[in-house]
């Protein structure tokens, strides 16, 4: 997921610039979910990757299903994605965009993947640990997965912090090859 990340941040990068310059955040936002929502699509992915599809096609499809939806800028965005192969990757150009935007607005969402449900005061702990290193307010949501056997994965952006027990049998395993 790091290299879809890495190829995803460019975009997003230059999509929030745009927003920001323009006051055009909340409209960005819609366009980026929705083309987000396009692109998930299991039969849209398809034609995507389908080589019979030419540029042009897949331009005037995505047109036509968004519609009036998409402004000029949206539409030169579109326009680049699919000359650079890179429709494929809104979903993390929208993620991106929307951690940007909420870093901008001095808020950083955090993800916590546990072993087990944790109470109010456990997450209320992170929240604080990763408030006092970031200076940022943060919104923590939490899952539970078993099979992490033990511990937790926090996730802060794109970075991620595995104190989890399957995460530290893996790595002995590793160092042990």
């Amino acid at each position: 997921m790091s290299e879809n990340m890495t190829i995803a941040r460019p975009y997003a990068t230059a999509v929030f610039e745009q927003a920001r310059d323009t006051g055009q955040a909340p409209a960005w936002s819609d366009t980026l979910a929705l083309l987000s929502l396009l692109t998930s699509d299991p039969d849209m992915r398809q034609l995507i990757s389908n080589p019979k599809v030419s540029r042009r096609q897949l331009q005037e499809l995505v047109f036509e299903i968004c519609g009036e939806a998409l402004s000029a800028a949206a539409r030169n965005l579109v326009k680049t994605l699919i000359q650079a192969e890179r429709l494929q990757y809104t979903p993390y150009i929208k993620e991106l965009y929307e951690q940007m935007r909420a870093n901008a607005g001095g808020k950083v969402d955090v993800e916590v993947v546990a072993a087990y449900e944790l109470d109010q005061r456990q997450q209320d702990d992170i929240a604080r640990a990763i408030a006092e290193r970031s200076g940022k307010r943060v919104d923590v949501t939490t899952s539970v997965d078993e099979s992490l056997i033990g511990g937790v994965v926090i996730r802060v952006g794109d970075s991620v912090i595995d104190a989890s027990l399957r995460g530290r049998l893996t790595e002995l395993r590793n160092q042990l090859a």
